[in-house]
């Protein structure tokens, strides 16, 4: 994990971080096999933020490098007519070298861009897609929370600078309350909203080439970033998503692209956790106690899993107080 790449990630996990510590001290036509892509300009070599994967017929999922370069997994589908991207990165400059990567394989208009969630990893690329004519779309909740959430994990000590980039991001210029359906000439995508990472979340279902883009909804071998989450409705989610999509390719919003069984297998993390926490929970342990009973037996079972020395304790501390019924979580459009 890279601190002068991965940014907001950082900030987020030393936000999760502190929760914790209060908890405890008071109670993220294609054939071709798959490739890296890195190239070099005037010489000089460059590597790109993410790996350009095909995963379906010009379906192509762009997985975040090993450093966290880019933030977060995004990708673009190409249709008749137009393409679509769904998400943005955490970075910028990402974001201009996906852009370079679609121009190398089509001139057809970025028509859509499509935000699965309001988190900063996956949407600071908006607005280099908007001033190429692109028009974002969103789950409602995102308009807003794009500008207000995301500046919580900057802590309470946030920069102007920082606050001015939050307050700045490519607003959705389309949204809507439960999906919507885009079409790129024949091509059609399916957008759906599902409960369970933050209230604001999009699946992007790609019926002609069996892909679907999760956002955050699903992490490869990965812990998730709990801080919004509301796990009782997220593992219905996805069991709905699983059962729509049963043979399909599944690009995760952090992790390598997966299956129908890599989803159930998260899935599975989010059950145990409220499993192990329930009655510890019941048993009225808060804090450091509340952590310690649970903790052990997540190492045992997700130890190897990505992000595990983040978002271990955060993870618990924010189901549990899921649980309680006292846990603060973004709150929907009125």
């Amino acid at each position: 994990m890279s601190n002068s790449k991965l940014v907001v990630f950082a900030l987020a996990f030393g936000f999760a971080v502190a929760v914790y510590a209060n908890a405890a001290s008071t109670h993220s036509n294609v054939t071709a096999p798959a490739v890296d892509v890195r190239a070099g300009q005037a010489g000089q070599p460059a590597t790109l933020a993410f790996t350009l994967k095909p995963v379906g017929r010009n379906v192509y999922a762009a997985i975040d490098d090993a450093k966290g370069d880019a933030g977060a997994n995004a990708g673009f589908v190409i249709g008749d007519d137009g393409v679509v991207v769904i998400d943005t990165f955490e970075h910028p400059e990402a974001a201009k070298q996906m852009l370079a990567e679609i121009r190398k394989l089509t001139q057809l208009p970025i028509k859509f861009v499509v935000n699965t969630h309001y988190h900063v990893d996956h949407v600071a690329g908006n607005s280099l897609f908007q001033q190429n004519g692109a028009v974002v779309f969103a789950q409602r909740n995102v308009r807003t929370w794009i500008h207000t959430e995301n500046l919580k994990f900057f802590g309470k000590d946030i920069k102007p600078e920082e606050r001015k980039m939050v307050e700045t991001l490519g607003s959705p210029d389309a949204v809507y309350d439960t999906g919507v359906t885009l079409f790129l000439g024949s091509r059609r995508i399916d957008v759906r909203v599902f409960p369970g990472h933050t209230g604001g979340d999009s699946v992007v279902f790609i019926p002609d080439a069996n892909v679907v883009f999760t956002g955050d909804l699903f992490w490869r071998n990965t812990l998730p970033n709990l801080i919004d989450a509301t796990t009782s409705a997220w593992i219905p989610s996805l069991n709905s998503i699983t059962a729509a999509a049963p043979t399909a390719t599944y690009v995760p919003g952090h992790g390598d692209v997966g299956n129908a069984d890599d989803v159930k297998n998260f899935r599975d993390y989010l059950a145990f956790l409220r499993e192990q926490i329930t009655p510890v929970v019941q048993q009225n342990k808060t804090g450091d106690d509340m952590v310690n009973a649970v903790l052990p037996a997540v190492t045992e079972k997700y130890g190897k899993w990505e992000f595990f020395k983040y978002f271990a304790k955060p993870d618990i501390v924010h189901t549990a107080a899921e649980i309680r019924g006292d846990k603060k979580i973004p709150q929907p459009e009125k």
